[in-house]
């Protein structure tokens, strides 16, 4: 269900407050919601999955991306999560999509090399090349 792209960080779709005690006891200290509230009829929300992050200890950050598409100020938000985490972070939003697509975006934001991060996520089963075009 959660998907590793390094040690750093693993991404999954959508995944319910039981699933955050679950990602408490396998050792991530963070979670980064990228979904948005009410994308879909019954996903939890916000405020739910912030919850129970908290009651499992985690620290949480909603970082929403619609099917819009990215902003700088997202890519800004996930490098301060990532920089900020005191562990491995557990992203997530619908599929895992978009939570791999700014996790390289904030990477590559900070030097990482694009070849690297590409096959990082494509090791975990995501394919960057959409956004591939703005990485070093």
């Amino acid at each position: 269900m959660f998907r590793k792209i390094d040690d750093s960080i693993s991404v999954a779709g959508q995944i319910s407050p039981a699933d955050v005690a679950e990602a408490a006891k396998l050792g991530f200290a963070m979670i980064v919601n990228n979904r948005p509230d009410d994308e879909q009829p019954g996903q939890p929300s916000s405020a739910e999955m912030q919850a129970a992050a908290e009651a499992a200890g985690l620290a949480y950050r909603a970082i929403p991306i619609t099917h819009a598409g990215f902003s700088q100020p997202q890519v800004e938000a996930m490098r301060a999560a990532l920089a900020d985490a005191t562990g491995p972070v557990l992203a997530f939003c619908r599929s895992g999509t978009r939570s791999t697509f700014v996790w390289a975006l904030a990477r590559g934001a900070e030097g990482d090399a694009g070849d690297t991060l590409a096959a990082k996520a494509a090791a975990a089963g995501y394919d960057i090349s959409p956004i591939r075009g703005f990485l070093a």
